[in-house]
C-alpha cells in the first residue's frame, strides 16, 4: 500500500497557496522599482509608482460604478497609456477586459458589445466614426468613457458622458484591489477575426495570462529593464500578454499610435528599444524605409514575428538593418504565440538554404505549454516524425483558453480528445520541430495528391518582384482542383504570369505549379490575414 503521509496535515492555506495572476507583477515592480520609467508616450514619462497608482484609480472608479467579478469592460483604444492601464485596472475589480479590434466595422463591434454584455466602454476619440454607429446598433447601453490622447491631433468626437482622466480622478490611488478568488477566473475576452459568420469570444483566465507573461520573458530572453516598442496591437491577443510581461522585469513600454517607419526608427534610437513584436508588414516598413527616415540603431534589436515564415530576403534585410528575427506561432486560443523556433548555435554553420529551411519551421513549445503534438485528427494518434506525414497541430496546457463564450458546441469541438485542435495542418521533423503546411481547409487536392498552399506561396515569395502571394484551390474538371495564385508585386516591378509559372517550375513538382496567376491586391481581414475564402470565390470565376 502506498504511504498516505503526504495527504494529511499538509493542506493548502493562504500561506502556501495563492492563485496565479499577472496583476501581482505590477505591484512588485512598483514596490521594487518605483522610480523606473514604466511608460513613454511622446513627451510623457510615467514611473512604475505612477502607473500602479493610476491602475488602482481605474479599479476604484470602476468599482464605484458597480463593476465587479464577471462584468465585461470593453475598450477601443490605440497603443496608448490607457490601454496598458486597462490591462491591470479592469481585472483588479474582478472584471474581464475585452480589447476591441480597432479595424472592425460597426456591425461586428456591435455584436461583440452585445455578446460580451459590456457594462462599460472606454473609447478613443480617433475611433468615434466606427464606435458611434456600433454603440447605436448595440442592444446594450453601457457607460461610455472617452479617452482624449494628447498625442492624437486628428478628428473625432466624444461619445460618452465623461472623459477618461476625469473618471480616473474620482478613483483612489490607494485602492485595496483584491486578488482573484480563483486563478481560473476570466481575465480577458478576445474575439477571433472570423472570416465567415460571427466571431467567437475566446476567454482567458488569470493562470494562463500569468504563465504566458512569464513565458515571454524566458522565450524572448528579456533581461532586467528591457525597452519594448509597441508596434503589435494590444487588442490582438492582449498584445501577446506583453502588457503583463513588462511588469515581470520592470521594463519600459514605448507607446506608438501609428506604425510608421520614421516613428519606429526614432523610437528605437531615442529610447534604446531592445525588443518589439510585429507582423511581416512591420518588417517590410523597416527594411524598405528610405534613408532619410532611418536612424542608426544603438544596439541590435530583438524582433518577434508570428505570421508565415519570413522569406529569406526579408530575414537577410532585417539582419542587415540591425534586427534579430525570431519566428513564433500560436493562435488567439493560446494567448498568442506558444511555439518558438528555437535556434541552435550549430545551425550557424549551415549553408544559407539549409538555414532558411530551419527558419521556415514553427518550432517547439514555449516553456509554459505542457504539450505540442501533430496528431491524426480521426484517430488522435501521433503522426510519424518524418517531416512528411501530415497531421493536425494540437496544443495542451495552461496557456490554452478556457473556451468560447456562450458557445459550448464550438468549445467541445475544439477540445475533442483532450487536445485543443488548431485547425492547422503540419508535420513533425525527426528533431521534434513542428512545421505548418496549411490550414485544414486550405489544402489543395489535385489528382488525389495533397498540395500545400504554403509551399507554393513560398516558391512565389522567392521571386524578387513578388511582395505578397496567396494560393487557393481552383475547381478543375480533370484534376478536381489545381493551384491558383494571387500575387501583389513590389512597387514598379513588372513580371508576367508566364514568367512566374516558369519560376515555380524551378523549385516545385509539376503538379504543384499554379496553373493561373492573378495580379491583384490581396483582400485581408481586420488583423491583416489574407481572406482566402474571397480568393476561392474569385478563382471559381476564372
Amino acid at each position: 500500500m502506498p504511504s498516505a503521509m503526504y495527504d494529511h496535515g499538509l493542506d493548502r492555506n493562504p500561506a502556501n497557496h495563492q492563485p496565479l495572476t499577472p496583476l501581482s507583477f505590477l505591484e512588485r515592480a512598483a514596490s521594487v522599482f518605483p522610480d523606473h520609467v514604466a511608460v513613454v508616450h511622446g513627451p510623457l514619462r510615467r514611473s512604475y509608482r505612477e502607473l500602479y497608482a493610476r491602475c488602482r484609480r481605474l479599479a476604484s472608479a470602476l468599482a464605484a460604478r458597480g463593476i465587479g467579478r464577471g462584468d465585461t469592460v470593453a475598450v477601443m483604444l490605440a497603443n496608448a497609456p490607457a490601454m496598458i492601464e486597462c490591462h491591470y485596472g479592469v481585472p483588479m475589480t474582478g472584471a474581464v477586459l475585452n480589447t476591441l479590434n480597432t479595424r472592425l466595422d460597426p456591425a461586428i463591434l456591435a455584436f461583440c458589445l452585445d455578446h460580451g454584455e459590456a457594462k462599460v466602454v472606454i473609447t478613443d476619440r480617433e475611433f468615434s466614426r466606427t464606435m458611434g454607429p456600433a454603440l447605436a446598433r448595440a442592444g446594450a447601453h453601457p457607460l461610455v468613457i472617452d479617452y482624449d490622447d494628447p498625442e492624437y491631433a486628428g478628428e473625432g468626437e466624444r461619445l460618452g458622458t465623461i472623459e477618461y482622466e476625469d473618471f480616473l480622478a474620482g478613483g483612489d490611488p490607494e485602492h485595496a484591489w483584491v486578488m482573484p478568488g480563483d486563478e481560473w477566473d476570466a481575465i480577458a475576452l478576445n474575439y477571433t477575426s472570423g472570416t465567415t459568420g460571427d466571431p467567437k469570444g475566446v476567454v482567458y483566465h488569470h493562470r494562463g495570462a500569468a504563465l504566458l507573461a512569464v513565458g515571454n520573458v524566458v522565450t524572448g530572453t528579456l533581461g532586467r529593464h528591457p525597452v519594448y516598442l509597441w508596434t503589435l496591437p494590444m487588442f490582438h491577443c492582449n498584445g501577446w500578454c506583453f502588457p503583463w510581461t513588462l511588469s515581470v522585469v520592470a521594463g519600459t513600454h514605448v507607446c506608438l499610435r501609428q506604425v510608421r517607419a520614421k516613428a519606429m526608427y526614432d523610437a528605437i534610437a531615442d529610447h534604446g528599444v531592445t525588443h518589439l513584436c510585429g507582423a511581416p508588414i512591420v518588417m517590410s516598413l523597416l527594411i524598405n524605409a528610405p534613408e532619410a527616415e532611418r536612424r542608426p540603431l544603438p544596439r541590435r534589436v530583438a524582433f518577434f514575428t508570428a505570421a508565415a515564415p519570413p522569406p529569406e530576403s526579408v530575414l537577410s534585410g532585417m539582419a542587415e538593418a540591425g534586427f534579430d528575427v525570431t519566428h513564433l506561432y500560436g493562435l488567439t486560443e493560446t494567448y498568442g504565440p506558444a511555439v518558438v523556433n528555437e535556434w541552435h548555435a550549430e545551425w550557424d554553420a549551415l549553408t544559407a538554404p539549409e538555414q532558411a529551411a530551419r527558419k521556415a519551421r514553427q518550432g517547439v513549445r514555449y516553456p509554459p505549454l505542457e504539450a505540442l503534438a501533430v496528431l491524426d485528427p480521426d484517430t488522435m494518434a501521433p503522426v510519424p516524425a518524418d517531416g512528411e506525414t501530415l497531421g493536425e497541430v494540437m496544443f495542451r496546457g495552461n496557456v490554452v483558453m478556457r473556451g468560447y463564450l456562450k458557445n459550448p458546441a464550438a468549445t467541445q469541438a475544439a477540445f475533442q480528445g483532450g487536445w485543443f485542435h488548431s485547425g492547422d495542418l503540419g508535420v513533425r521533423h525527426p528533431d521534434g520541430y513542428v512545421q505548418l503546411k496549411d490550414r485544414s481547409k486550405d489544402i489543395i487536392i489535385s489528382g488525389g495528391e495533397n498540395i500545400s498552399s504554403i509551399e507554393v506561396e513560398e516558391a512565389l515569395f522567392k521571386h524578387p518582384a513578388v511582395a505578397a502571394a496567396a494560393v487557393v484551390a481552383k475547381p478543375d474538371d480533370r484534376w478536381g482542383e489545381t493551384p491558383c495564385a494571387f500575387v501583389e508585386l513590389k512597387g514598379s516591378e513588372m513580371v508576367s504570369a508566364e514568367e512566374l509559372i516558369g519560376w515555380c517550375r524551378g523549385s516545385l513538382a509539376g503538379y504543384k505549379v499554379p496553373r493561373h496567376i492573378v495580379f491583384t491586391e490581396l483582400p485581408k481581414t481586420s488583423t491583416g490575414k489574407v481572406q482566402k475564402f474571397v480568393l476561392r470565390e474569385m478563382a471559381k470565376a476564372i
